[in-house]
């Protein structure tokens, strides 16, 4: 160091600050002290900071360097096709819109199209391109629906960088196997360890991952510790036995039935009448029928009901909640507890030896009907009888649509779930060719998608007409926007004739049918979108 740049690093404060702002500056404006003004001043600066910054390093204390990183583990699932992973690209880097209303215009939303590109690239068991998993994960943080899906796509790989990134610590907590200490399920000691010292989330994921492998290890499991759960914990565990519910687990149900908390006591009885073989589904069949019965003296046999005049200790111990609700009489309360919990092959007897369709088509006397019905209802999504579902739904041409115990359309959606999938699609395809698309959105959302080629027609045909008859379009936004997502991209054809502005007739809503003619283009747009998007995640062929 020279004489000169001694002198000057001696005589300046070491203020780094004041070094970088005269920096900043000029040294024509401004000279620290120290530093005579002149054509020197700019060397003179930089000695005296080349001088606080060596004074500023050999004032730090050493310190243990940071354990080195291990590798990302591998992911040994096949690569995506390249064309598939620049549109996966594509659809992470598109961003919504901030105007936040008014027209959709016709291109179509890509956020929209992630979801199923996450489960079409899933069902193909591609492993995520590692350049995308920021882009992925953030857009997962952003959206709680594209977690399972997306975190199910980013693999092994998407936790060991949420662990570097605390923006992303969701998958952690959301994938199982995220906690640093979940073991391998085929790891007896780890999993009985993790049990008795994990947090709840993680003795949550360890137990619902159990069940789905082996029920009955689970179930022993969370028999060990039960008398020592918290109660809400109880409530957690005892729910996650919803999976692969069998009859091997009537003796712990019919244990906590006895449980201090009403909570854990009702959904127990809840599991239990899902059985319809457990001892509780036949004391619940043995007081339903004593309420119910055939009245053979009428002109024409009818329903008659003779509902509960108390609740007693054995009945609240079997799940019956004894005080009704606000603006419920309680006899009618506990009549429809009792008749959703009975076993529904208890009627057929009972009543004559009848169909489930020709018990649902007898009268029932002194206006029992709607609260009878609706029992049935319920108990036919809860023991997924789709013989019931059938009978309580009627025909979907019928004028009400729906049978006279499918009160609401969630009702009937409960009931349309316990079909298969193509019956599930015909009977809504049916009730909108009758009754339009005014009431469908709630049924549609149950269909499995793609909509099976009758339902789609059915859409499709409904939506013309409404454009034809000059309908308000913005009343069947919802219902577009579910046949973006849910149509086969084969109908795209079909909708070609469709993407012209209509002639408006007169009482139609100003502007409908270039409204019209713009949806259809989005919608036929996002369809052979989505149909190139499957036709390139399909498996590249070995050329010839």
């Amino acid at each position: 160091m020279s004489r000169t740049t001694a002198t000057v690093a001696a005589s300046l404060p070491d203020r780094w600050e004041e070094l970088v702002t005269t920096a900043l500056l000029g040294t024509d404006r401004r000279t620290p002290p120290g530093v005579a003004p002149g054509p020197q001043a700019p060397s003179d600066l930089l000695d005296a900071a080349a001088a606080a910054t060596v004074r500023r390093r050999a004032g730090l204390r050493s310190a243990r360097p940071a354990e080195r990183l291990r590798p990302a583990p591998e992911d040994p699932r096949p690569q995506l096709p390249p064309a598939a992973a620049r549109r996966l690209a594509a659809l992470l880097a598109h961003r919504p819109g901030a105007s936040g209303g008014g027209r959709r215009g016709a291109a179509p939303d890509l956020m929209e199209l992630l979801p199923q590109w996450l489960q079409a690239a899933n069902a193909r068991g591609y492993a995520a391109p590692p350049q995308a998993l920021p882009a992925l994960l953030d857009a997962a943080r952003g959206r709680t629906d594209l977690r399972p899906a997306a975190l199910r796509f980013a693999g092994p790989r998407a936790l060991w960088l949420a662990r570097l990134n605390p923006d992303w610590r969701f998958a952690l907590r959301a994938a199982p196997g995220g906690g640093p200490s979940a073991p391998d399920l085929r790891d007896p000691q780890g999993i009985r360890r993790l049990w008795q010292e994990g947090l709840f989330a993680e003795r949550v994921t360890l137990l619902t991952a159990l069940r789905s492998r082996d029920a009955a290890a689970a179930r022993s499991l969370l028999e060990e510790t039960w008398a020592t759960e918290r109660a809400e914990d109880r409530l957690m565990f005892l729910d996650s036995l919803r999976a692969g519910l069998g009859p091997d687990d009537e003796t712990f149900l019919e244990r906590a039935l006895a449980d201090r908390s009403r909570n854990v006591r009702a959904t127990a009885a809840e599991l239990l009448s899902a059985l319809p073989a457990s001892a509780l589904a036949a004391r619940m069949a043995v007081r339903a029928a004593a309420c119910v019965a055939v009245d053979r003296t009428r002109d024409a046999p009818t329903i008659v009901v003779e509902a509960p005049h108390e609740c007693d200790a054995a009945m609240e111990r079997d799940g019956v909640v004894a005080k009704a609700p606000a603006g419920r009489g309680e006899r009618s309360w506990w009549l429809g507890q009792l008749v959703e919990a009975a076993p529904l092959g208890t009627w057929p007897g009972r009543l004559g030896g009848r169909a489930p369709e020709e018990i649902v088509a007898l009268p029932v006397a002194d206006g029992w009907q709607g609260e009878l019905h609706a029992a049935w209802c319920r108990a036919a999504v809860r023991q997924r009888d789709a013989e019931w579902s059938r009978a309580l739904l009627g025909e979907p041409s019928a004028p009400e649509a729906g049978g006279p115990g499918a009160v609401s359309l969630a009702e009937r959606a409960r009931l349309l779930a316990t079909l298969e999938a193509g019956e599930r699609a015909a009977w809504v395809a049916g009730f909108i060719e009758t009754h339009g698309l005014s009431e469908a959105f709630q049924l549609l959302g149950v269909c499995a998608v793609p909509w099976a080629p009758p339902l789609g027609r059915a859409v499709v045909d409904a939506l013309n007409i409404a454009r034809d008859a000059g309908s308000y379009p913005w009343s069947f936004s919802g219902v577009m926007g579910l046949a973006e997502r849910c149509l086969d991209p084969s109908e795209a054809s079909r909708l070609d004739a469709l993407l012209a502005i209509p002639d408006e007739p007169e009482d139609a809503a100003p502007g409908a049918g270039s409204y019209w003619s713009e949806a259809f283009q989005r919608l036929v747009t996002t369809l052979r979108l989505r149909g190139a998007m499957l036709a390139e995640l399909a498996p590249e062929r070995p050329a010839a």
